[in-house]
């Protein structure tokens, strides 16, 4: 078999939670195609004492615990490689720590992800990981949105999935990548299929017509009037460089 395309590496406390969903469908085939590669690592295995403790109450008090940072230094300098006391690793392998505090992610962060050759996820339990950690291999996070879950697994599923159907061959055709939402900065027009009315209801007439400038216009319109409608702030960052160029023309 060839070398894979792109690698998820997950360090976690529970590597049973994986493939999961990314077994299945697109993502499970071309797993199994070998398009992409999965390694699940068990943090639990770079504890040092023999209950494998991964964690320790948290300085300052409160409740909950966090993860301990020499167990995580441990994982990550066995999974990477990297040595010395600046962590030292490949620029283009992104280590990534999946957190509600982080920026969030993106289509475009998610091209830029898929564009490299392996990812690194460092999935957090408990009240998270502690931050010394983090500092020292300049761990960059990165939330799926404005909710907190138990653990970062679920986080990573998502990112790898909407990394690993980028990559080639994964999606039957191209063409419908250039078609989603996000790209280009605007939400996805609305899809209709057969039967064409339905309940009383019926499928534009345009989408009907076999008029494919008159198609491209109306998805085109929908597209962007469902973007200022449901993401103002989108709609806001797609027009900022069209006000910047028109503003220095004056």
């Amino acid at each position: 078999m060839s070398q894979p395309l792109w690698t998820a590496r997950v360090l976690t406390l529970f590597p049973e939670m994986f493939p999961g969903p990314l077994g299945h469908s697109l993502a499970g085939k071309a797993l199994a195609a070998g398009l992409w590669s999965l390694e699940a690592v068990d943090i639990r295995y770079f504890a040092g004492d023999k209950h494998r403790s991964v964690d320790d109450a948290a300085f300052g008090g409160g409740p909950g615990l966090v993860m301990r940072p020499d167990v995580i230094d441990a994982a990550l300098a066995a999974v990477t490689g990297a040595i010395g006391p600046d962590r030292a690793r490949p620029a283009d392998e992104p280590l990534i720590y999946l957190s509600p505090r982080g920026r969030p992610l993106t289509q475009d962060r998610v091209h830029a992800l898929a564009a490299a050759p392996r990812v690194t996820l460092l999935c957090g339990r408990y009240e998270g990981v502690d931050q010394r950690v983090l500092d020292a291999w300049s761990v960059e996070e990165v939330s799926i949105g404005d909710y907190v879950l138990s653990g970062g697994e679920p986080a990573a599923i998502v990112l790898i999935d909407a990394c690993v159907r980028l990559l080639p061959g994964v999606m039957g055709d191209a063409e419908t990548l250039a078609e989603e939402s996000f790209e280009g900065g605007l939400l996805e027009y609305p899809q209709y299929t057969r039967p064409q009315e339905w309940r009383g209801r019926k499928v534009p007439e345009v989408l009907a017509s076999g008029h494919h400038e008159n198609i491209r216009a109306w998805r085109r319109a929908q597209a962007e009037a469902a973007t200022r409608e449901r993401r103002p702030d989108l709609w806001a960052r797609r027009q900022a460089p069209s006000a910047v160029k028109e503003g220095k023309s004056r």
